[in-house]
């Protein structure tokens, strides 16, 4: 979920077209397409005027820069670039010093074992510069404007502008389902569960503002329901029925010792169901204390012009609720009490003193289901790394006692072999703003039963200057492996590096593992269609020359069996510039997982896309909860 930094895009538009004409007009070319976030900065005193690719959790926002002739440089430098890499397709496999490419032209991916470490060994796996730069290498230089360049097998199947609304009265975006430890979905009395954010469709704001207004919802629908997405608009929207808001009004920010905030939402978690009807919600509060916020729905977490905000304040937390379901349908009750799990460290995981804008979001649960002999209960959570974004926040970051060191790439976070030709150097990625991007898969266990004490664990995946979110991470199992999924936008990859909307995998031989990025290294696992030769724009204006699938879909969310769900962003636009916006969910699609390889089964519903929002149990639970409580009647 992403946010846009309002007071810095003008600034970085103009910082990277500066850029992308300098690098140009001196031959380098390395320049990236302009909309490549942050921009760098030339010296210290200048780093405010970057954008922080972090903070509220607002998807629609944070869109890189998309005009004139930064795009035009860069789009020129990176087709040059590709054609003296294709034309180096032929070379010889060594060159002169002895190093041999693996796919001549290109750099060569970090090599990953996969191998296990112990759970509270102090190991983080990287997903490097050099593993990121295998997206464009699978690219295709040549597809035409208005095509996907990304292979077929990666690439979600195109979804038609005419869909079925979840709900009439809320807009829908990111969603999960009632689970147990095994995340096996379940079924409750024969009604299956959605959670989801949801916003008032009908409360004055946009879209794109519902970030700062969204809430915890539900939705239920006969177990066993199968539906099609073939007639479009007139498809059945899964046959989903929208049950309300999971929290009573008030009680998300009840946590806050400060109640003076501007607003106050709810963000993405995970929900289990325990013994009996009883239910654990696991989410993200998250309280904002600046003078103005929306505006497309931008925050950037930090200082008003004024001095008269301090940045947002995001938190896990856990509620506990009961589900009661009958021939009638589905109630939850409870969920008034809140339980703070975790905030930010400054030792493992970055906190606002560290950065203002920092990205703190989406728990998921479970437990070790390749070990069946501990008993533990984990949880994976989108964290940044923990260095101090600029000069300006050490201070704080001392008085508070965290990491007071500034973020910086190391030869380690680009992943290079030694005497590779195509290497990046350390200097040139940090003087573009490589920095930035300090996005990791946090890792934390429960210290008692009830699930309210929580310990952090190190990292199990940094994404240090190749990208700045790693959103609402899975960790799932299968055939003895540990994928770990997430979730990433084309705008938070740090400059010279690209990669579609959608989900990214991982996997290894344990819980904390030297994790192997998906399909050749690239990690994509399921992206939309994208076209990497040209700026995407944003999903409210694509670019006229880009897919107009690009900002299809987003959130995807693995499920059991390999199926994703995912909801509809923003379809076409590219050439009448009116985009359909979503607010609903997208077709569910399946990928194949097999080893370090994932494939989009495209014999799956039509042409690839099964039923609208089509979340299927695949176990049922018929104990407690069949009778509708006494003051619900």
């Amino acid at each position: 979920m992403t946010v846009t930094h309002t007071s810095f895009r003008a600034r970085r538009r103009r910082l990277a077209a500066a850029l992308a004409l300098g690098l140009l007009a001196a031959g380098t070319g390395t320049t990236a397409i302009a909309d490549e976030a942050p921009s760098p900065e030339p010296s210290a005193s200048a780093t405010a005027e970057a954008s922080p690719e972090a903070g509220a959790d607002q998807k629609a926002g944070q869109a890189p820069a998309d005009q004139g002739q930064a795009d035009q440089a860069g789009q020129a430098d990176q087709k040059a670039g590709q054609a003296d890499q294709q034309a180096a397709g032929g070379a010889a496999a060594q060159d002169a010093n002895g190093f041999k490419a693996d796919n001549p032209g290109w750099a060569n991916a970090t090599k990953h074992t996969g191998a296990a470490h112990g759970v509270e060994e102090n190991y983080t796996a990287k997903w490097t510069r050099a593993d990121a730069m295998q997206i464009q290498r699978v690219s295709d230089p040549n597809a035409p404007s208005g095509t996907n360049s990304m292979p077929e097998q990666y690439t979600m199947p195109e979804i038609s502008n005419g869909f079925p609304a979840t709900s009439d009265d809320v807009w829908v975006w990111d969603t999960w389902t009632l689970t147990d430890e095994a995340a096996h979905q379940i079924s409750y009395n024969g009604w299956e569960i959605a959670f989801s954010l949801v916003a008032d469709r009908h409360a004055g704001y946009t879209f794109d503002d519902r970030h700062t207004h969204a809430r915890l919802g539900f939705f239920y629908r006969k177990a066993g329901t199968q539906t099609s997405s073939a007639d479009g608009a007139n498809s059945s929207n899964g046959g989903w029925i929208y049950g309300g808001h999971v929290f009573p009004d008030g009680a998300s920010g009840s946590i806050f010792e400060d109640q003076s905030f501007s607003a106050q939402t709810e963000w993405s978690g995970s929900a289990r169901l325990m013994e009996g009807n009883k239910i654990r919600m696991f989410y993200t509060s998250v309280a904002f204390y600046n003078s103005t916020t929306g505006g497309s729905g931008n925050n950037d977490g930090g200082q008003d012009n004024n001095g008269s905000s301090k940045p947002y304040d995001p938190r896990i937390v856990q509620s506990e609720g009961r589900i009661y379901a009958d021939e009638n349908g589905v109630w939850l009750t409870g969920f008034r009490t809140q339980h703070q799990l975790l905030v930010p460290d400054g030792k493992y995981y970055q906190t606002r003193e560290q950065n203002p804008g920092v990205n703190f979001r989406d728990p998921f649960t479970f437990r070790d289901q390749n070990n069946p002999s501990d008993p533990t209960e984990y949880m994976v959570f989108e964290g940044n790394s923990a260095f101090v974004r600029e000069q300006q926040y050490v201070d704080a970051a001392a008085k508070a006692g965290q990491n007071t060191a500034l973020a910086t790439c190391t030869e380690e976070d680009l992943g290079y072999e030694k005497g590779d030709p195509k290497a990046e150097t350390v200097e040139s990625v940090n003087q573009r703003g490589g920095r930035y991007q300090l996005a990791n898969v946090g890792l934390a266990r429960a210290k008692n039963k009830a699930m309210t004490q929580w310990e952090y664990l190190p990292p199990l995946l940094s994404g240090n200057c190749v990208n700045d979110q790693t959103e609402r991470p899975q960790i799932y199992f299968q055939d003895g492996k540990y994928y770990l999924f997430t979730i990433s936008h084309r705008e938070t990859y740090a400059d010279g590096l690209q990669g579609p909307e959608g989900v990214y995998g991982f996997v290894g031989d344990g819980l904390r593992s030297d994790y192997k990025p998906l399909n050749q290294n690239t990690g994509i696992a399921l992206g939309n269609p994208i076209n990497l030769n040209f700026n995407p724009g944003k999903p409210y204006t694509p670019d006229f020359n880009q897919s107009p699938y690009t900002f299809q879909s987003y959130s995807h969310y693995v499920m059991p069996g390999g199926l994703v769900e995912s909801f509809i962003d923003s379809i076409g636009g590219n050439k009448d510039g009116n985009p359909v916006r979503g607010g609903s969910l997208a077709p569910t699609v399946k990928i194949n997982i097999s080893g370090d390889t994932t494939a989009v089964d495209r014999t799956y519903g039509t042409n690839g896309l099964g039923g609208f929002a089509d979340i299927p149990a695949d176990r049922a639970r018929t104990n407690g909860g069949d009778s509708r409580p006494q003051r619900l009647k």
